[in-house]
């Protein structure tokens, strides 16, 4: 009874330490050396508690919550590989800087590296993947471990809300028997609370800042993803003083709800526009402006590289240097709101008018866009022309947030995007969606080729336990579709083999597993009828079957009409 009284104080410190830092959620994997953290949690009044037994889909579920939220959540699992499975959402955590505290429970120290089942060397596990790493001592009766346990479960929680924010790791030595008293009270904590505040501009940097911008010739702003809760009114109002062109990335959700005097400042078809070399000519910037990190899009990024500004500048919260091309000239490590609050005011060019013009041509090439029996991008624009307002879309990487880059046109509804592009993996995607879901609670859609769904097939497993609003648009063309796009489609040698991977598999005996609605889909038509059906249950998935050759010559028909049309207008 000693030892159980014991090990029940010490979990309820570590708990109560947890909520002091913030921490309102928990993801737990099951198993039997977490028991006392498990226990702890869901007998906790302020953490609600999740469960999914397969951990590598609960990491990614506890990532979509972190993401949708930008608060702290917990991750539990017991010892040995339940941990190392763990590892791939910390690493897209790690680079997409979300605040994962991840807790594995661990043998004492007398049974590791000695041959005891389900022990490996869990210490320093998740390596530079992890901002903070720290094995806390085993519990005793002793009030300077006591203090030492509270200020440091403190210390690693502010440590992964820092910028630039990541997960940490606390590795839990716990010792049997593994049971705790629910009627203990608390200890009381000596400790009280922590407060941080946001890096803002130097009056001397702000001068520099605005002399730079009051001069500046051939400006653009570029805007990569944005956090949940960005101030878009803001935002809008700064791209308005300047009147530069804004080309915003689809994850900077600065597509949607935008403003009607900045229209024409909104240039969502860049991707496009930059496949033309005669246009790229005209639109050398030679002031770049970017908040968040780079865009998806691989022409904008080889623009900058071939054309690299005299002037760009970087706003970045945190100082790592996001700069892949090797083309930025200043960092600013300040909020955005610091920057987007600075008066400047100039006039319209002709370089503005030139990327409005062209980015009109292109948004009457995307509506016009049919494509053909078996192409992706059509069945993508239809998506976003029937998403309702007040909806979340989430993206696979791969061709999904690609497909979404060129056919999302500015709209008046309110959606909001999101998308793993921390590592860009195609793992975790279903999981992460249910995880968004959970914490926003509206319509939310998913869009996933069928190699990233099979990655994640386990991710369902979350609905079994969680209510869910889940519609799930699988583009199926059995394989790596992105690959057709690549220099290895030119070599037929392998290419199937190796890149193009067939499984042929479908997924109506999935749905049908975890009693989610379903419906199979050979063409738009079809699609369009289904998309506008009622959503009867928890999970819907729509498997939408497509045809990777005629899916590449679709794209390229419209990558070539929208360059003859913008050349042709010139």
């Amino acid at each position: 009874m000693v030892e159980q009284k014991i090990l029940t104080g010490h979990v309820l410190r570590m708990t109560e330490s947890l909520l002091k830092a913030g921490v309102e959620a928990a993801v737990i994997s099951p198993g039997s050396r977490s028991t006392p953290l498990a226990y702890a949690f869901a007998a906790s009044e302020g953490i609600q508690t999740y469960m999914q037994v397969d951990e590598r889909s609960a990491a990614y579920f506890a990532l979509g919550l972190a993401k949708a939220s930008g608060k702290p959540v917990i991750l539990l699992c017991t010892s040995g590989t339940a941990a190392s499975n763990y590892h791939p959402a910390i690493t897209e955590a790690f680079y997409a800087r979300l605040p994962l505290i991840v807790m594995t429970a661990d043998r004492p120290h007398e049974l590791r590296g000695v041959g005891a089942p389900q022990a490996i060397d869990q210490l320093n596990m998740y390596g530079k993947h992890v901002k903070f790493s720290v094995d806390l001592p085993l519990a005793e009766d002793n009030r300077e471990l006591d203090r030492y346990l509270e200020r440091h479960i403190q210390r690693a929680v502010s440590v992964s809300l820092t910028q630039p924010m990541g997960p940490i790791h606390l590795n839990i030595p716990l010792r049997e028997p593994l049971l705790i008293d629910f009627d203990q009270q608390t200890p009381a904590s000596s400790f009280m609370e922590t407060y941080s505040g946001q890096t803002q501009l130097t009056s001397e940097a702000e001068k520099r800042f605005s002399k730079i911008l009051s001069v500046a010739e051939n400006g653009l702003i570029i805007a990569g993803e944005m956090p949940v809760g960005f101030d878009k009114r803001t935002f809008w109002k700064f791209a308005k003083s300047l009147q530069w062109p804004v080309l915003v990335d689809p994850l900077s959700n600065l597509r949607s709800e935008v403003p009607e005097d900045c229209k024409e400042l909104c240039i969502a078809h860049y991707d496009a526009l930059l496949k033309s070399d005669a246009f790229k000519k005209q639109a050398v910037a030679h002031t770049v402006i970017r908040f968040g990190p780079q865009p998806v899009s691989k022409p904008l990024s080889l623009f900058l590289k071939n054309n690299p500004p005299t002037v760009y500048i970087a706003i970045d919260e945190a100082p790592e240097f996001r700069d892949s091309l090797g083309v930025v000239t200043h960092h600013l490590q300040v909020s955005p709101d610091s920057v987007l609050r600075i008066p400047i005011e100039r006039l319209q060019t002709d370089h503005t008018r030139l990327w409005s013009r062209a980015d009109r041509i292109a948004e009457v090439v995307t509506k016009e866009y049919t494509g053909m029996p078996g192409d992706e991008g059509i069945i993508v624009k239809t998506l976003l022309e029937y998403l309702p307002s007040g909806s979340d879309l989430v993206s696979g990487s791969s061709m999904p947030i690609r497909d979404l880059d060129t056919f999302f046109s500015q709209t008046d509804k309110e959606l909001t995007l999101f998308s793993n592009r921390g590592a860009n993996g195609i793992d975790g995607v279903v999981s992460t969606a249910f995880g968004i879901q959970t914490v926003r609670q509206r319509p939310t859609y998913l869009l996933i080729g069928d190699l990233s769904f099979l990655h994640d097939v386990n991710g369902l497993i979350v609905s079994r336990f969680h209510k869910t609003n889940l519609t799930i648009i699988i583009l199926n063309n059995d394989g790596g579709g992105i690959f057709s796009y690549l220099p290895q489609s030119t070599v037929p040698n392998h290419f199937e083999e190796l890149f193009g991977t067939p499984t042929g598999l479908t997924f109506e005996h999935i749905a049908a597993m975890y009693d989610a609605q379903y419906a199979a889909i050979h063409s738009v038509d079809e699609f369009e009828a289904e998309i506008r059906n009622e959503k009867t249950k928890n999970v819907r998935i729509l498997e939408v079957f497509t045809n990777r050759p005629i899916n590449v010559q679709s794209h390229r028909a419209y990558w070539a009409e929208v360059v003859e049309r913008i050349e042709k207008n010139d």
